[in-house]
């Protein structure tokens, strides 16, 4: 059989143990894309994995004397948070009721995360330095829910896993030398990884942003805040820019979005 064939049949072997799921709703921003992960990763051991690296985070920032320091910045990104949480469930039911934690670590990075399952993590810098208002904020912490909403790290993983499984088998089955394993490698990369950033980001943007607004946030806030961290470049760009690239089409995006979700916006708004 020949190589190329070979490296097909490994693919399509990884493949076949990978299933549809139905992550979330679409939302009035139009979330619908199929997703594909493996059959043997399981959010269930994802969410236990997360929450024990969690465990650990928090472990870290009180030896360092940095967890949950400002009482009154600790209980302004909970309450975001928590009126973002409420929302969830236009997207998935189940996400309301999660074991969401909420905790912000002093630090001058400018950082969050959501890790699966509800895990929110805030770092100081983000607030201090970027001088967001609370809808900017919660721009960023939508932003991050939308991910563990979508489970985009479940992609990620299974992606990771299919990418190796696939070359380990192609390799093994011809006894390739290790230049040819390696361009074998980087067609996994392109396969597997490079759409990940542009359509995971574009979600998380979109959900964000409709969270946000139905929990009583200008969503023109989410430009604002891009623009910020776009911005924000001494000495480097942020390190949530590292995952989360901010450019003028992301901008674009959400500009265009704004006037679908801005009648959620102002309903709230409305009542009070």
């Amino acid at each position: 059989m020949k190589t190329s064939s070979i490296l097909v049949a490994a693919l399509c072997l990884v493949l076949g143990a990978c299933k549809s799921v139905q992550t979330t709703s679409p939302g009035v921003v139009g979330v619908d894309r199929e997703q594909r992960v493996l059959s043997f990763v399981s959010e269930k051991q994802l969410r236990e994995s997360a929450a024990q690296a969690y465990a650990q985070q928090l472990q870290q920032a009180k030896a360092k004397d940095a967890l949950n320091k400002d009482p009154a910045q600790v209980a302004r990104v909970r309450t975001i948070s928590n009126r973002l949480i409420q929302q969830t469930r236009h997207f998935r039911q189940d996400a309301v009721n999660w074991p969401w934690e909420i905790n912000v670590v002093s630090t001058p990075e400018l950082n969050a995360y959501v890790m699966p399952g509800g895990k929110i993590m805030v770092l100081s810098g983000l607030i201090d330095k970027l001088k967001l208002t609370d809808a900017e904020l919660a721009a960023v912490i939508g932003h991050e829910i939308a991910h563990a909403l979508r489970e985009h790290t479940r992609e990620r993983v299974s992606r990771a896993f299919g990418q190796e499984l696939a070359v380990t088998v192609g390799a093994a089955a011809l006894g390739l030398e290790s230049g040819t394993a390696k361009l074998a490698n980087a067609i996994g990369q392109v396969t597997f990884q490079l759409p990940h950033s542009r359509e995971q980001e574009a979600e998380a943007d979109r959900i964000g942003l409709e969270l946000m607004a139905r929990a009583g946030y200008d969503p023109s806030a989410a430009v604002a805040v891009w623009r910020k961290m776009s911005g924000a470049t001494a000495g480097g760009p942020p390190e949530i820019l590292s995952t989360h690239p901010s450019n003028e089409s992301r901008i674009r995006d959400l500009e265009t979005l704004v006037p679908r979700v801005a009648p959620l916006y102002r309903a709230q708004a409305g009542g009070g």
